[in-house]
């Protein structure tokens, strides 16, 4: 059942999202024994490797089939079991073994076909990830089995607008999606920015600053959180536009409907570069856009579902009550 639910997903995919949008959960929903696992792990830290080994042996075990990056596989001496990037096939399950920089990873590579991420943290803080290594393998068989939760959290899409003036490092016609935020910041150090913003097709104003963050709920907590914007309910949905050390009276962030589409237009003489979750999206230049959207899937979390929203603020920040 769970290999008919991804090859479900494989012929409709292209066609009509809804259908994997809706066969992912119902696997969950029905407790259905999953098979294909892909394993995204931090290649650099010794900790996540020796644990996606013993995942490997734990889920071959059992009969369950195992993909990995082709680099952590061949550091844990598995080279056969390596994929490569962008994943072509649909796995039933993704799990990611590292920080918050391997779970911003797996929903790059597994969000758009809607697979499920179960993330392990062995990195620092550690916002994104759930559950701890020695949890691991009761996780995934509770992941296999059914028993836990997905969360879907919404997700954000950028696109440049080129207007044919100048040459920039990204394609008009291509689609850069996040998690956390897309950030439109300067080049050249000792100077501003200037940043002509649109909302729904209407401008609003004109941002000197050393930058623009556009965050999701989930990525409030992060460049937004240190720009001075608010924290958000992972789960709620909203647009926040936060400016980097601006340079105006107007300093506060903006939280916006989800549906709202922005865009931001280079006016200064200088450059101009656009990120996403941290990967370069490319060099804008006077005139150049970049569109900021909803994207249209969410990324989905798989939970136990046990602590809220400010008691897992609370942890991680390690806020006190007195």
């Amino acid at each position: 059942m769970a290999r008919n639910c991804a090859a479900a997903v494989v012929r409709y995919r292209q066609r009509h999202r809804d259908c994997y949008r809706d066969c992912t959960p119902r696997c969950f929903r029905e407790g259905i024994g999953m098979s294909d696992v892909l394993i995204i792990a931090h290649a650099e830290r010794a900790e996540a490797l020796a644990a996606s080994k013993r995942l490997v042996a734990w889920l071959e075990g059992k009969g369950h089939a195992v993909e990995m990056g082709s680099v952590e596989a061949t550091a844990i001496g598995r080279p056969e079991l390596g994929v490569d990037e962008p994943i072509r096939a649909v796995p039933d399950l993704a799990v990611s073994i590292g920080g918050d920089g391997t779970m911003l990873r797996s929903f790059d590579l597994v969000a758009a076909a809607g697979v499920p991420v179960l993330g392990v943290n062995v990195g620092h803080l550690g916002y994104l990830t759930e559950f701890e290594p020695a949890q691991l393998t009761d996780m995934v068989a509770a992941a296999l089995g059914g028993s836990l939760d997905v969360s879907e959290r919404m997700m954000v899409s950028a696109r440049v607008r080129d207007t044919g003036a100048h040459d920039v490092g990204a394609q008009d016609s291509e689609t850069w999606t996040g998690l956390n935020e897309v950030v439109l910041e300067k080049r050249d150090p000792g100077h501003t920015v200037r940043l002509e913003v649109w909302l729904d097709g209407d401008v609003f104003a004109t941002y000197a600053a050393d930058g623009l963050i556009v965050s999701t709920p989930t990525g409030s907590t992060a460049y937004s959180l240190s720009a001075g914007g608010a924290v958000v309910a992972p789960t709620h949905s909203s647009l926040q536009v936060t400016p980097v050390a601006p340079h105006m009276l107007f300093d506060r962030s903006l939280l916006l409907p989800p549906d709202t589409e922005i865009g931001i237009r280079v006016i200064s003489e200088r450059p101009a570069l656009a990120a996403v979750d941290g990967r370069s999206a490319g060099l804008l230049a006077t005139g150049d856009e970049l569109v900021v959207t909803r994207a249209p899937y969410d990324a989905r979390f798989i939970t136990a579902g046990g602590d809220s929203f400010h008691r897992v603020l609370k942890h991680k920040f390690g806020l006190k009550d007195r």
